[in-house]
């Protein structure tokens, strides 16, 4: 009889111990989930900043230094949108393993492209040594709005498979600014 209880002991201390661990997990992810602020709450981000630094001029150097970087980060990001057509919509990123010299984080992307739309899930593998770091996409997952061209769908399975992200945006601008142009032209003819 003393083992069967002793036996209850421990697979309740088992179980609480899997919880435990479970609800780690969630609060360690919740905590390394990316944030996302509106057009609002960045200005309010700014005006609090710029309260804060109102009494030395040394503030105002550094803030008026922020609001031209800011700028210059918003032109190249606007620029880079209009040359590509690519824009993101959401982003998430997650830490799944962490190491010393090796960290693992999870990334979700969606955006569009033209007209069309996308959605990315890859792993990151970051490596570092004594100089360099070096980073690896693995588990790379593509998921397109469905297209009538089967070799788009070839296109991403190998994209998938190698893992190659910049080809795929390169090509992904290619074919949605031409995808676009063709379906202006069908609509102007029927």
């Amino acid at each position: 009889m003393d083992n069967s209880i002793c036996q209850g002991y421990e697979d309740k201390i088992q179980s609480l111990e899997e919880e435990i661990k479970l609800l780690a997990e969630k609060y360690e992810d919740s905590q390394q989930e990316s944030t996302f602020f509106s057009d609002e709450e960045i200005l309010m981000s700014i005006k609090s900043f710029q309260r804060e630094f109102q009494g030395g001029s040394k503030g105002h150097e550094s803030l008026s230094d922020l609001k031209a970087q800011l700028e210059s980060l918003e032109t190249d990001l606007s620029f880079l949108m209009k040359f590509t057509g690519i824009q993101f919509t959401s982003h998430s990123k997650k830490t799944v393993e962490k190491t010393r010299n090796r960290t693992v984080r999870k990334h979700r992307l969606s955006g569009n492209c033209h007209s069309l739309s996308f959605q990315l899930e890859f792993q990151l593998l970051e490596m570092q040594n004594k100089e360099s770091v070096s980073a690896v996409i693995t588990d790379l997952s593509i998921i397109m709005e469905p297209v009538e061209d089967s070799d788009v769908s070839k296109f991403v399975s190998s994209i998938e498979e190698h893992g190659n992200l910049l080809t795929f945006f390169r090509s992904l601008s290619s074919y949605a600014e031409w995808y676009e142009h063709r379906r202006c032209t069908f609509l102007h003819f029927k």
